[in-house]
């Protein structure tokens, strides 16, 4: 018999949105968020309301990441505090107006769930990112999500880490989660990867209405890649990108790097090897977007979280 101490009454979610065009050349989510602002019928499920939103209207526009900075990691309190002015950067603009819609970040009014729906160039198939490693409802989603994609797997990616902060999207919301597919050029639309998006969403949805219901979720175990460092490509004494990433490495996301494993290939083909003390996981391998932010992929460590079982509260 298993333990009352092993499960979590939760109250049900009775708002969810679905953000598309956080970057606004990420063309799945813009396009599945504009098809459902038109018609919702694919997403609406009894019980709770789910508000499809494109985040960044005028990168999606412009078919451009951004305007003037990352909406995705303009969530900050600083700027969400920030006193109200033209002067201000488009997205930090957006960002106070998608908090005063969705949140505020951090009460009891904010939404209950957010689905923020992204793209990377990188070969990561289709992953879900989480912010936490202690909410239980989260995990619980990928575990149904994870099961109900079978045999297509579906990797997660934890970002919960104590300096790489990325104020995002969805972060507004008590729920956060991170849909990302790929490999597809920004600014294109690959119908494997579209079709991969909708059906993580639509699972994701059901979990939501099943638990609304009164379905119990049963403990259990999550596998996850917990993010623990960025690794930037080699750069001369100018700071200008000496090597790229080796070809032994390209492409492969989530796969095992050990250490003398070839990681960067120089322009005069010498082999720069990993040299860490234990085999880590890498991913965002070689994203294009991430060239700015001087990233040439995230280290990432698996690990296996216990769970607890999950119950709608009867309050």
């Amino acid at each position: 018999m298993t333990s009352c101490h092993n499960y979590e009454s939760l109250p049900a979610a009775r708002r969810v949105a679905i953000f598309g065009g956080t970057h606004g050349n990420e063309m799945s989510g813009v396009t599945l968020v504009n098809q459902w602002i038109k018609n919702e019928t694919e997403i609406q499920r009894p019980g709770f309301q789910i508000k499809p939103f494109i985040t960044n209207p005028r990168a999606v526009e412009k078919c451009t990441r951004y305007i003037d900075t990352d909406l995705n990691r303009a969530f900050t309190t600083e700027n969400l505090s920030a006193e109200k002015s033209e002067d201000l950067p488009y997205e930090v603009r957006r960002a106070q107006e998608i908090n005063r819609l969705f949140g505020p970040k951090g009460s009891q009014e904010a939404y209950d769930v957010i689905f923020d729906l992204h793209n990377t160039t990188s070969n990561m198939g289709g992953t879900l990112i989480l912010e936490s490693s202690k909410d239980d409802c989260n995990l619980q989603m990928v575990h149904y999500v994870q099961n109900a994609l079978i045999p297509m797997s579906c990797s997660v990616l934890l970002t919960e880490h104590p300096t790489l902060k990325y104020a995002a999207s969805r972060s507004v919301a008590k729920h956060a989660v991170g849909v990302e597919v790929g490999p597809q050029p920004h600014g294109t639309i690959r119908g494997d990867v579209l079709f991969t998006m909708k059906k993580i969403v639509k699972h994701a949805l059901d979990f939501i209405q099943l638990f609304n219901e009164g379905k119990e979720f049963s403990p259990c175990t999550v596998d996850v890649y917990r993010l623990t460092e960025s690794v930037d490509y080699p750069r001369d004494k100018d700071g200008n990108i000496s090597a790229v990433i080796h070809t032994d490495l390209q492409d492969r996301d989530w796969q095992a790097l050990n250490p003398g494993d070839p990681m960067f290939l120089t322009f005069d083909g010498r082999t720069i090897p990993y040299e860490g003390d234990s085999t880590v996981y890498p991913t965002f391998i070689n994203e294009a977007a991430y060239y700015e932010k001087q990233q040439a992929f995230v280290i990432t460590r698996k690990e296996t979280l216990t769970v607890k079982g999950i119950r709608v509260s009867q309050a």
